[in-house]
């Protein structure tokens, strides 16, 4: 199984990089999690903010493998617990299902990426900034899959 974190930004500040690069690098091959930085448009004084966000939605889309479960990350998506979220990757992951995580960008996701979600997930009902999004997403995944496997990772 491959999960893919299609996230709006890149060139983002060292910290992130290393946040996340370290949950990243603990999971296994068989929960492989995958990058996928989509650049966020130009917001200049004047800058058109619904075309902005519209782009960078169809260029989430079009990031989105090939039979993946999309999943929308939204603070109004369904609210879990890590426990509710490793029982969703256990049963992901004895699908053999891929997963597409859209991260949205400083305002949000496009609305072409929850129309086309499967699913929407809330990280927590706090509006989180997009870059701090990609690294607790990680380390989430990372703990659900320590619970999945018995890893004295979660206490």
């Amino acid at each position: 199984m491959q999960i893919h974190i299609i996230a709006v930004g890149d060139r983002m500040p060292e910290w992130v990089e290393t946040g996340y690069r370290e949950y990243a690098k603990r999971l296994p091959h068989e929960c492989r999690l995958l990058l996928h930085e989509i650049p966020a448009g130009r917001r200049t004084k004047g800058a058109d903010l619904r075309r902005l966000i519209e782009q960078e939605g169809a260029r989430q889309l079009a990031a989105i493998p090939p039979g993946a479960r999309a999943i929308a990350l939204d603070r109004h998506g369904k609210q879990m617990d890590t426990e509710a979220l490793a029982a969703e990757l256990k049963k992901r992951l004895a699908g053999g299902d891929n997963m597409a995580l859209l991260v949205g960008g400083p305002e949000g996701l496009a609305p072409a990426c929850h129309a086309r979600a499967d699913d929407r997930w809330a990280l927590s009902r706090l509006t989180l900034a997009h870059p701090v999004a990609r690294v607790v997403l990680a380390e989430q995944l990372y703990r659900a899959w320590s619970i999945i496997n018995n890893m004295p990772y979660h206490r």
